[in-house]
């Protein structure tokens, strides 16, 4: 009997190695997984699949494959069926980065799911609820042998919960984006200048008079949080953000405090430069109490402690601290001028052998970094590659962050392009294998718990393959977009908002007029990126509502990107003489189709203009997007014709783009590269 079915097990193996061969369909897939053999079978998903679990061990897997199972075909179990098989070693421990390599297998007649680790299934649960294809007559699921394996141990989301506060379901629905996408780090950001934001029963304060809106996590919703991750292959990691950033700390206990001054808790965004005192020994004595109690209530062995954007102003202004650096020999090489970074360095180390007798590793932004300072020691790089391999150079285990930052509304292709370990890394093999991986990053200035998914996905989720998908098989940028597109629907589906968010706040702004005139400009305009809303004449403050058109566009607008891609298509395709293929000519229809609409859509938009005077400032892009679709329209008959664009024309056009360029309110038209392009600007 051994005989025969391993004799069946080799033909059926063979017989996908044969058909993966004849056929590759297009992978639905993201992450990549490491092994993809497509077979040409079918699993019809009509009636339900049958949960055969030969381990019981860790619970989260039966709980993971039964919200698996409930979200494929329903919340019935049948009592005959084909078998969804899943069987592991051991139970998982994500702290210790344990394997999350598995092995699954669909077959016309069943899927089976092989890992050493609970970790590797609930890996492959998230892989296997990727594959249902809605075929003419019948869901089903594509027959495919995958062995998968994670490139980096380390692939993390970390979320700004202090300066705006995410209630406990924003966080859990992203740690269920995370799950989807394989990331496996959530990073709690909990303490920054305009809130402290989680219960401290030992100083109560902190969490109650530091920011202006009082909110804040009980410890048995963060429990609850905890609870939540773990349940998914999840850990936290949580940040209490020191010596800087400190201010909603000092509001709450102004014996903190580097400067003998009142403070009252901070509403703007732009960072303060204050900082704790370094040079007292109450301020340790302060965060050894903190940190016992904290470090009881998070479990995972690493514990990070900011160190971001101190620049040492408060500490050079007050005599004590200077005089206390003086005495320390805490100089530059003048041996006069005071150095604020070996009093950071003295002030990490003490904090780090806190951390150390509870147990933790300590993780700090990439300002942390100095000679002195201890290897053990975890440096994420947000500045730049360059601090990511000065840290590994150091001997010091490393992540990245750089590129990752989210709310910069950089698009998915350029966080995509960011890897820890290109292929022109200058690190030795010993230095690369101390780099864990790498977290994207949420920070919430601009961003609240109604649009915050928005922000976050679904660029979060070319972070998360980059992060998990060998190098070599992640290098087709149009085929990352193509099933981050797929990947974009089935998380809206699962609970996240990204979709759904903006055109709620659409509706509002629209009131009882007609949406779609608002919907068609919002979808080409895009969020200035990198810091730049900090400096448009708009002031934002802890109050700011976040409910203007700028808040309901996208972080990368989908529409200029396929805009872009006919571009391309156009101008490659574009013959030598006016006689155009019938491809290339249904391309130029669908460029036309698009301008005639944006041409036409500012009269359209009048209405909302007049009855929203929020909405007002808006009308120069609206205005700017018409003439960009009359501009479109006269380049493309110019193509179809053969007709060269004359000087005036070109010099008009030109004029025409530099004006449509100009930010307003916020935003910018996402579509001006391409049409530059297109008329050959």
């Amino acid at each position: 009997m051994t005989r025969f079915w391993l004799t069946l097990f080799l033909f059926s193996w063979l017989g996908l190695r044969s058909a993966s061969i004849s056929a590759q369909p297009a992978s639905p897939l993201l992450p990549l997984p490491t092994e993809t053999r497509w077979g040409q079978g079918r699993l019809l998903l009509k009636t339900p699949l049958k949960l055969q679990l030969d381990a019981a061990a860790d619970p989260s897997v039966r709980a993971a494959a039964r919200r698996m199972l409930t979200r494929l075909q329903g919340p019935t179990e049948p009592a005959k069926g084909s078998v969804l098989q899943i069987r592991y070693g051991r139970v998982g421990r994500p702290e210790l980065f344990d394997e999350e390599r598995y092995s699954l297998r669909v077959t016309p007649v069943g899927v089976s799911i092989d890992a050493p680790t609970s970790l590797g299934v609930l890996r492959a649960l998230a892989t296997l609820e990727q594959l249902p294809i809605a075929g003419k007559k019948q869901r089903y699921l594509p027959e495919v042998d995958i062995q998968d394996s994670p490139r980096f141990a380390w692939r993390g989301l970390s979320l700004d919960a202090a300066r705006h506060f995410l209630p406990v379901a924003v966080i859990k629905r992203n740690i269920d984006g995370m799950a989807a996408v394989k990331l496996n780090v959530l990073h709690w950001h909990l303490t920054d200048d305009q809130g402290f934001r989680i219960e401290s029963k030992v100083f109560p304060r902190l969490q109650t008079v530091g920011s202006t809106d009082g909110l804040y996590y009980t410890q048995a919703e963060v429990r609850e949080v905890l609870a939540y991750a773990a349940d998914r292959g999840i850990r936290v990691v949580p940040e209490f953000d020191v010596p800087s950033h400190t201010t909603s700390w000092i509001v709450a206990y102004p014996r903190l405090a580097s400067v003998d001054s009142t403070y009252v808790p901070y509403q703007l965004w732009r960072t303060t430069n204050v900082a704790i005192d370094p040079t007292r020994e109450t301020t340790y004595t302060f965060l050894d109490s903190l940190l016992t109690e904290m470090t009881t209530l998070f479990p995972d062995p690493y514990f990070h402690i900011g160190g971001d954007e101190n620049d040492g102003r408060n500490w050079r202004r007050t005599p004590r601290i200077v005089a206390y650096m003086q005495a320390n020999k805490m100089v530059k090489a003048d041996g006069k001028t005071v150095d604020k970074h070996q009093l950071q360095t003295y002030f990490n180390r003490r904090v780090l052998a806190l951390l150390q007798k509870r147990g933790k590793i300590m993780i700090g932004w990439d300002e942390i970094l100095g000679p002195d300072l201890p290897k053990e020691t975890v440096i994420q790089s947000w500045r730049g590659k360059k601090g990511l391999n000065d840290a590994a150079e150091l001997g010091h285990p490393v992540l990245l962050s750089s590129g990752y930052y989210l709310d910069l509304n950089y698009s998915a292709a350029a966080a995509y392009a960011a890897d820890p370990l290109p292929p022109d890394t200058p690190l030795t093999p010993a230095e690369q294998a101390l780099v864990l991986g790498g977290e994207a990053a949420m920070w919430t200035e601009f961003a609240d718990s109604v649009i915050i998914d928005s922000r976050i996905w679904p660029r979060a989720a070319a972070v998360a393959e980059r992060l998990w998908s060998p190098q070599a098989i992640t290098q087709n940028v149009a085929d990352m977009y193509r099933r981050l597109n797929l990947t974009s629907g089935k998380l809206e589906m699962l609970g996240l908002r990204h979709r759904s968010g903006p055109i709620v706040l659409l509706k509002q702004l629209a009131g009882a007029n007609n949406m779609v005139p608002l919907r068609i400009l919002a979808e080409v305009i895009e969020p200035v990126k990198e810091y730049k809303r900090h400096f448009q004449g708009y002031k934002y403050t802890t109050e700011t509502q976040y409910n203007r058109l700028v808040d309901a566009a996208p972080a990368e607008s989908e529409v200029a990107r396929r805009f872009s891609v006919l571009v391309d298509s156009v101008l490659t395709a574009r013959p030598a003489a006016p006689t155009w293929l019938p491809a290339a000519m249904r391309q130029l229809a669908a460029l036309r189709a698009q301008a005639v609409r944006w041409q036409a859509n500012d009269v359209l938009m009048q209405p909302l203009f007049l009855s929203n005077v929020s909405l007002q400032e808006y009308a120069p892009l609206s205005a700017q997007l018409a003439a960009v679709g009359a501009l479109v329209l006269e380049r493309l008959t110019q193509l179809q014709t053969g007709q060269a664009p004359s000087l005036a024309w070109q010099k008009a056009a030109r004029a025409t783009l530099d004006a449509a360029q100009a930010p307003v309110g916020q935003a910018e038209l996402a579509v001006i590269k391409a049409v530059r392009k297109l008329a050959g600007l």
